[in-house]
Parts: structure tokens; C-alpha cells; sequence
């Protein structure tokens, strides 16, 4: 796929949005070519205090500011589609304006009403109807958090949405969401493909204040004058970034994909529903109707390099050697489920090195989501193959010490898509299915979306996985 062309319009033009954690992104996208015409990025402001907290007016702003980005091919756009993170929970009043601030998906303040809504019905319950047993991280969770906190808030509430679903709002008018994002509320059953009103009544949660699911395919609606893209232009369903980064690299069941950003995520699609009672796999639905079964861990790219930063060293300025077992688990931890864990450092000698403990570092993180990786492998057993490379995604993808961990833990061949932004390029995917009638994977293959280099395997480090193998007992994993 080609980038920031110079070349002038070849085809029609979309508009794919990722409102991340820590940013927006837009892409202007030629149909006809994959070509990324212009790109545009805007910063969020994300608290540090007791939680993790972004105002949504923020997103809105930062989505203006990245569309001035693009200049003209926002007014040229014929579809735009935003992906977004997933399970925050967002509180509207009757004008659409937001009561609080969102609580993200990392912030795990809501880890108490997790476990009792885990303990009321029991993990294989949730497993089977809702095909994920809730974390602090699920929208159902913050919720109950919210009416415990802050219950003056939740009664107030008109509209309760996602972050993808406040900007497709913002932009079309509608009150929409997708099976992918609507997978990671807890409030969505995987085994009726509706809302679960019987959740919803013990939430005191009116089914009208949630947004419509639609189905793969279906459109929003069409943009609404001056909201930064040309009016009339068609808007699609969105869905949450992981579904969308899947709609980006047009994935088949078998195919592992491994994302190193804020978060660090495992996925593949599968052709069986999931439904994993130990809740490290979590059974969402992918935006183009199947299956996306997948892990997320809470510590990746920000705590290696946090552990940098306390180091003194920059991120790549790793040392082979030494025995350390770390486990950066600095901000609690979702795969394992141990949200009140703090970091924990083990073999430290005389002749440790301060390179060798940013290694462990980097180690820990990948540690912990390669496990998750052949669980998640595991629900589509027969389409899983060790031969099959793994696709490394994500920001970390493009650091030296991130792939060659990868290669040293996983023991398999890697290929790093030479397309980049994968979130707003499978928005954009989603956008253009809507003007061509084409199936998102058809589009992703010809605009070669998943094309890049591939690093063949090396030999599987076990010592270092027996190490930390040994230390997770410790946290309690």
C-alpha cells in the first residue's frame, strides 16, 4: 500500500478515524488504490490521578483538529468510519453532552464490581451468555462503578455510549454502534447477538439509552453540516480498534496478530463463537460478522518504557545475559487478572546490568501475551499452525528490541505490515466497503494492507519463559 501520495486523486476518497487512548488519527484513503493521500493527528489529555479519565469533548476536538489536517480531502471524502478504543464508558445528557469525564478502558478502579459481578452469576455463566467473563476494564463494570460512586451521575444519564459511538453520533446524529465495540460492554450476548435485557435490568439500565447494534455492512447514516467532513458524505457503523485493525489487514481464522501500543493485544479471527470461563480470552465479535476472539494486556509500550526512563536508558538499549524475571505489571494487570499488582523484579546480581533489566522488562510484557496467545489460538484449534507467522502491529512493531523479543519468546516467523495506523486504515476499509459494495477482506487484499517484511524464526528461549513461569505465582497469577 502506498503513503502520502503525491500523485493527485485516483479514485474516490474515504476517510478512516482512530480516536486512541493517547490520540486521533484520520486518514484520507483513495478507494481504487490504497493510496494514503493526507493524514492528520491530534494529542488527547488523558488523567494520571486516582484513575484513567479523558472528557470526550477532547476526542471531538482532537477529530477537528486532525480533519484540518487532511485539508481538502475532508471535504472530498465520500464515507468516513471512526474506529475507537473500546469498553469506556461514556454518560450523556439530553443534548449529548457528556455528565463526567469517560472512564477508559485501562482505568481499574472498577476491578470491585468486576469480581462481584463475576461471583453473582459465575464465570462460565458470563462465559456462555455473554462470551466474556467481565473485567475492570468492560463497559458493565464501570457502570456499576458509576452507580456506586457517583449515583446522582448515573440517573441523570440520557445516552450511555462507547467512544466510537460519541463521534459517529457527533458526526451522523445517530445513536448507532457496532457488534464488535457493542462484544466489549458486557452488556451484549454473543449468544443472541442483542443486548441481554436481563443484565440490563439489574444494571437499572433502560435498553433506550444504549445505541441501536447494527450489522456489518449497515451505515450510520450521512454526515451533518459543519462538523469538519463533507456534508451529506456517508457514515459508517465504526467499531473498536482492535475489529478495525483486523478489518485493516483483512484477516482469515489462523492468522495471529500481536499488537504492541498502550495496551498490548493478541488476537485471530476464529469461526467458532468463544467462550473461555477463565476470562483471559475475551469472545468478541468481529466487525465483518464473525468471531474475534482476544487478550489484552495492560502494561506494554508505556511500562518498558517507563522501566527506560527509571533506567536512564533509551528503550532500545538493551543487554542479553543475566537471569532477571520481571514482570512489569505497573499499573495492575488484566491478562493475568491481577488488577492491584505492582511491578515485580527477580534475580538481580552484582553483575546485573541495567540493560539486561530493560530486556527483563520487554520480557514480561511479551511474556504475558504469548501466553495469552495460544488460548487464543486454541479456539480455532485446527486453524491454528506454528508455521504460521505472527503479524506484529502497533507502535512497538517498529522498535528493534520489540521484534526481536517476539522472535526470542515465540519461537516463530514474524512479519511487521509495512502499513502503518492500522486502526484508522481498517476504518477506512469499513468506509470504502460502503461505496463499493465489496467485502472489507477483498479491499484490505488489494490495497495490500498486510504486505512486509517477514523475520523468520529463531530458537524459542525457554529458560527466560521457565524464569517467568516461576515468578508470576508470586503476584498471585
Amino acid at each position: 500500500m502506498a503513503t502520502d501520495g503525491q500523485h493527485g486523486q485516483q479514485g474516490p476518497v474515504v476517510l478512516g478515524v482512530d480516536s486512541s487512548t493517547q490520540s486521533t488519527k484520520v486518514l484520507a484513503v483513495d478507494v481504487a488504490t490504497g493510496e494514503v493521500l493526507a493524514r492528520g493527528q491530534a494529542r488527547h489529555t488523558v488523567s494520571t490521578g486516582a484513575g484513567r479519565e479523558t472528557d470526550p469533548e477532547v476526542w471531538w476536538e482532537a477529530l477537528q483538529e486532525a480533519l484540518a489536517q487532511v485539508g481538502p480531502y475532508a471535504q472530498a471524502a465520500e464515507a468516513v468510519s471512526v474506529g475507537g478504543q473500546q469498553h469506556g464508558l461514556v454518560v450523556l445528557d439530553e443534548r449529548g453532552r457528556p455528565l463526567r469525564p469517560s472512564l477508559l478502558w485501562n482505568d481499574v478502579r472498577s476491578a470491585p464490581q468486576a469480581q462481584a459481578l463475576v461471583e453473582k452469576k459465575g464465570a462460565a455463566w458470563w462465559a456462555e451468555r455473554v462470551g466474556s467473563v467481565p473485567g475492570a476494564s468492560f463497559t458493565i463494570s464501570k457502570w456499576e462503578w458509576l452507580r456506586a460512586t457517583e449515583p446522582e451521575v448515573a440517573a441523570a444519564a440520557k445516552a450511555v455510549r462507547l467512544p466510537h459511538d460519541f463521534l459517529t453520533e457527533r458526526l451522523s446524529g445517530a445513536g448507532v454502534t457496532d457488534r464488535g465495540d457493542a462484544s466489549g460492554t458486557g452488556w451484549w450476548s454473543s449468544r443472541t447477538g442483542g443486548y441481554d435485557e436481563e443484565l440490563l435490568a439489574e444494571a437499572g439500565l433502560d435498553p433506550k439509552l444504549l445505541p441501536t447494534v447494527l450489522g456489518p455492512g449497515e451505515r450510520a447514516g450521512t454526515v451533518l453540516e459543519g462538523v469538519g467532513v463533507r456534508p451529506g458524505a456517508l457514515v459508517g457503523a465504526g467499531t473498536g480498534d482492535n475489529a478495525a485493525a483486523a478489518l485493516g489487514l483483512g484477516l482469515t481464522p489462523g492468522q495471529p496478530v500481536l499488537s504492541l501500543g498502550t495496551s498490548g493485544t493478541v488476537y485471530a479471527v476464529a469461526r467458532q463463537r468463544p467462550a473461555d470461563p477463565s476470562g483471559t480470552v475475551a469472545g468478541f465479535a468481529s466487525a465483518d460478522g464473525g468471531w474475534l476472539p482476544l487478550a489484552c494486556t495492560l502494561n506494554c509500550t508505556l511500562a518498558v518504557d517507563k522501566v527506560a526512563e527509571l533506567l536512564g536508558r533509551e528503550r532500545n538499549e538493551v543487554e542479553p545475559g543475566g537471569e532477571i524475571a520481571f514482570l512489569p505489571f505497573l499499573d495492575g494487570e488484566r491478562t493475568p487478572n491481577l488488577p492491584y499488582a505492582s511491578g515485580l523484579l527477580t534475580g538481580l546480581r552484582h553483575d546485573t546490568t541495567p540493560g539486561q533489566i530493560l530486556q527483563g522488562a520487554y520480557d514480561g510484557a511479551v511474556y504475558a501475551l504469548l501466553a495469552a496467545l495460544d488460548l487464543v489460538l486454541g479456539v480455532d484449534g485446527d486453524a491454528a499452525s506454528a508455521d504460521e507467522p505472527i503479524l506484529l502491529i502497533g507502535g512497538g512493531a517498529r522498535g528493534a528490541a520489540w521484534l526481536e523479543t517476539v522472535r526470542r519468546l515465540s519461537g516463530r516467523p514474524v512479519r511487521v505490515p509495512a502499513a502503518s495506523e492500522l486502526v484508522a486504515l481498517g476504518a477506512a476499509v469499513q468506509a470504502a466497503s460502503l461505496l463499493t459494495g465489496e467485502e472489507p477482506a477483498a479491499i484490505a487484499g488489494r490495497w495490500h494492507t498486510s504486505d512486509g517484511p517477514l523475520h523468520p524464526a529463531v530458537a524459542r528461549d525457554d529458560a527466560a519463559l521457565a524464569r517467568l513461569g516461576a515468578a508470576l505465582p508470586l503476584l498471585g497469577g
